[in-house]
């Protein structure tokens, strides 16, 4: 028996010694076994000691199930508070999420990357740890309201999650008026637990001044709104009109019929189609302006492309990746104009089998701009003085819809997953005060371009892997086996079922396609999505779960999308045939960083259109406190009920306005107990609310409960 320990313990030291090993790479247990030479009937010991060096913290496991050292259990990751003072950190390198107590977070602000330790006795995901060290703030500046105090004052931060006031010294307040917007530069953390310190450095204006509110958002979030000097001159010389020079060498397809299908108010235009149909075959063409032509690598214009990421969408403002001049101009896709484009032309069988495709260079003449809504009422046949307009047209938009229904008819067979959730449309008046909001649905012609330019990202992604050059890909992972199993657990008190552990996204489609149509629909879906992971950009080709794609990329926006511009670069490289050893070389060196920085950049542009969208929809309930409103109970948690409008707002109903002695909490309703015992709330009940606060500082809604007389009352009040 002693002996049999003895060899335990020496199996577990030589796997500590091969992890400590500087020439070790994070390995699975099946490649361990190989490296160290364990026997088949050795495996199960081989199980026995790893498990044994994880109970006892000396080594981790990657959430991809690869080993490592645990080196003191010290972990780098990045911190993300909670208002209520707890918090997260991601670890890097998939070392998981760690719990931090309020106790345990430091000196620590949101978004920074920080150092953890791992509790005593703690393992396995959300496990808590905690902050011993800051290695990098997220910010160096903080927006907020100005409070004058004497000869000094104080900047209270819009950011919730920043759970300390900047102190202002005398002199630095730069002539700050008490309760306006400023912006403070941090000078000190306050590193032994004090104020922030720092000084005002610019004055953005009272909050209620036109476009403040979505100003304090934008600086908030650090994106930039003008473009410096020099980009803007570069900008300039190149955008030329194009010449029989540019034409040379590049497919000429100025005489194929091709629109292009946008929002009404879309100033970019950026790709436009074709199609005909010859011999059973549809002749797919998806023609993307070549922004690579005019934005050269490592100029001002790159650079500055490269540090945005990606074009921000605000509901008063649009902030471009690329200067007007070729955003709205060269770059373009314009009606009746010589245009320079990357085309991807496809062959599709009837079955939406790409049968064959050719990336090419091209130069195109677009016949005609289209909106999604017109393009939907010609498909519909709801307009004959628009049908007659575009005469011409109309065949080949009616075959683009029949080859739209097979693109994806063929996607859902194979399991990718639609989650057909309306987003939010917000109509604002010249002072940015809103006006109506309400859902905005996609359209047939939207569905159909979304079909071509998802055919032509696979397309592109799949041809460059084959060719094992260095790429970006836009990759989806599976779900976290975890939030799965519970979200099946959850569902399972729907009636539905979702077997999880397969973790596959037919079965996901499946439960979409169940929940059509009823009252928890939007409710369901966004739980779903919620459960999934967030897409990203990478080097590496590791398939998209959501659209059950293997290969896939983003190709079709370089005005708006830096990875876009970025592969377009190494297509037309590979293209001219000039992709030598060195220049395959550098891609491979610079496309991490370049994939890192535009998943950060797409996170930050998301996060900004969040705030925004929140801020003008509290901003909408101001004008309607009192108002009562029929909602859908869409989140339970343990200090109430959130209840979305059909208009897409969302508030909470506190559980203090919710009547009974007390309250049984589960994570699909709520159970009250009193004297009207019996009385449940449950996600995806609808339930009648009355509008009673809207804080536009914390950008919450509230509502309390109504009753039929209130909402009859309402209806009278409203047609009085």
């Amino acid at each position: 028996m002693r002996e049999m320990e003895d060899q335990f313990i020496r199996r577990k030291n030589r796997i500590c010694a091969l992890l400590e090993d500087p020439a070790y790479v994070p390995m699975k247990e099946k490649e361990l076994a190989v490296i160290l030479q364990v026997k088949p009937e050795e495996r199960p010991e081989l199980t026995r000691a790893l498990e044994s060096l994880l109970e006892e913290g000396r080594i981790l496991r990657t959430k991809r199930g690869r080993y490592i050292l645990a080196k003191e259990r010290e972990i780098t990751g990045v911190f993300r508070s909670n208002a209520r003072g707890f918090g997260f950190v991601t670890a890097q390198e998939g070392q998981g999420e760690f719990y931090i107590p309020e106790a345990y977070t430091g000196n620590a602000f949101h978004g920074d990357t920080v150092k953890i330790s791992i509790l005593p006795g703690q393992r396995g995901q959300r496990a808590e740890a905690r902050i011993v060290g800051v290695t990098e703030r997220a910010f160096a500046r903080v927006v907020g309201t100005y409070q004058k105090h004497r000869s000094f004052g104080f900047v209270v931060p819009d950011d919730s999650r920043i759970s300390r006031d900047v102190f202002i010294p005398a002199g630095s307040g730069k002539d700050a008026e008490d309760g306006t917007k400023v912006v403070a530069q941090i000078a000190d953390y306050g590193e032994k637990g004090g104020s922030l310190e720092g000084r005002v450095v610019e004055i953005l204006g009272r909050p209620e001044d036109p476009g403040v509110d979505i100003l304090s958002i934008v600086r908030a979030f650090g994106l930039p709104e003008s473009f410096p000097e020099k980009v803007l001159h570069q900008a300039e010389r190149v955008a030329s009109e194009v010449t029989a020079q540019d034409c040379a060498f590049r497919r000429d397809l100025r005489a194929v019929q091709m629109v292009t299908i946008d929002g009404e108010d879309a100033k970019d235009l950026d790709d436009a189609v074709s199609l005909t149909v010859e011999g059973g075959l549809y002749h797919l063409g998806v023609h993307i302006a070549d922004v690579a032509n005019y934005v050269q690598e490592n100029s001002a214009l790159d650079w500055e492309a490269k540090a945005r990421g990606t074009s921000v969408y605000l509901a008063d403002r649009v902030i471009p990746m690329l200067p007007q001049a070729l955003s709205n101009g060269i770059c373009s896709l314009n009606a009746g104009e010589d245009r320079l484009a990357l085309s991807c032309l496809m062959e599709i069988d009837d079955r939406g089998n790409v049968r064959s495709h050719e990336i090419v260079e091209s130069v195109i003449r677009v016949d005609r701009r289209m909106s999604y809504t017109q393009v939907t009422r010609i498909l519909e046949g709801q307009d004959e003085g628009l049908l007659e307009d575009c005469a011409p047209l109309v065949p080949m938009l009616e075959q683009m819809a029949r080859l739209s229904e097979i693109l994806r008819r063929k996607r859902r067979e194979r399991g990718a997953v639609d989650f057909d959730l309306p987003e939010c449309r917000i109509e604002l008046d010249s002072d940015g005060n809103v006006q109506e909001i309400g859902p905005y649905e996609r359209n047939a012609a939207m569905k159909l371009i979304e079909d071509f330019m998802l055919a032509a990202n696979e397309t592109v992604a799949e041809h460059f892997y084959w060719l094992d050059m260095p790429f970006l890909y836009r990759v989806h992972e599976k779900p976290d086996p975890e939030k799965m199993d519970k979200l099946a657990l959850f569902l399972y008190n729907f009636g539905y079922r979702l077997r999880a552990g397969r973790e596959h996204a037919k079965e996901i489609q499946k439960l979409l396609d169940k929940i059509q149509g009823t009252p928890e629909e939007n409710m369901v879906s966004r739980l779903t999505l919620r459960s999934m992971k967030r897409a990203f950009y990478t080097t590496e080709c590791t398939g998209h779960f959501g659209l059950a794609a293997r290969y896939y990329c983003h190709f079709t926006s370089p005005i708006r999308r830096y990875p876009d511009l970025q592969i377009h670069r190494i297509i037309k490289e590979f293209l001219h045939g000039r992709l030598s050893e060195e220049r395959i070389a550098h891609y491979r060196e610079i496309l991490p960083e370049a994939a890192r920085l535009s998943s950060a950049a797409e996170r930050r542009a998301d996060e900004a259109e969040r705030e925004v969208e929140k801020l003008k929809k509290v901003q909408f309930m101001e004008g309607h406190i009192g108002e009562v409103y029929e909602g859908v109970i869409s989140g339970v948690t343990g200090w109430g009920l959130y209840v979305e409008l059909p208009n897409t707002v969302e508030g909470l109903v506190h559980i203090s306005s919710l009547e009974g002695d007390y309250y049984v909490f589960h994570e699909d309703r709520y159970e009250l107990v009193g004297e009207r015992t019996g009385q449940s709330y449950r996600l995806g009940q609808k339930l009648l609310v009355r509008a009673a606060r809207a804080d536009r500082l914390a950008r919450t809604i509230d509502f309390v409960p109504a009753c039929e007389e209130e909402a009859e009352a309402a209806q009278t009040q409203r047609r009085i």
